[in-house]
């Protein structure tokens, strides 16, 4: 009978307790990884950005925020910072937390302010964009 191949590198003691990769590391390391080459660029831009709207007024950044490419790249620069914010978040949860019951809630609880915050900062930017009112 053949062995397979992942067999071979297992402990004796993971062979009997059928324990292993979990096989769900990979993409949080690729989305960690491409959210954080992305926000290089986007706070740059972030940066600049805000330091020219510092001096325009509340009717200058409105019509900052409404010209399109701007709009965008805000848009960007908010999904983009909270997923990355939420997978870094998650980790610390996973790491320091050994509660099965208190990490759950807390990974659950992560991910929905940070999907809220999304909701939230992406429909107030489109608001300010299309309206030119907060």
């Amino acid at each position: 009978m053949a062995h397979s191949t992942s067999g071979r590198f297992r402990t004796p003691m993971s062979r009997a307790r059928g324990l292993g990769a979990s096989h769900h590391g990979v993409g949080h390391f690729i989305t960690d990884r491409v959210s954080s080459v992305a926000l290089i660029p986007l706070t740059l831009w972030g940066l600049f950005a805000g330091l020219r709207l510092a001096s325009l007024g509340f009717d200058g950044a409105s019509e900052w925020v409404a010209i399109p490419h701007n709009t965008v790249l805000l848009c960007l620069l908010l999904v983009v910072a909270l997923i990355h914010l939420k997978g870094a978040v998650q980790v610390v949860i996973e790491d320091y937390f050994p509660n099965f019951m208190t990490k759950t809630v807390l990974v659950l609880a992560n991910l929905f302010v940070c999907v809220l915050g999304g909701a939230l900062g992406v429909v107030s930017i489109l608001k300010v964009a299309f309206t030119g009112v907060f």
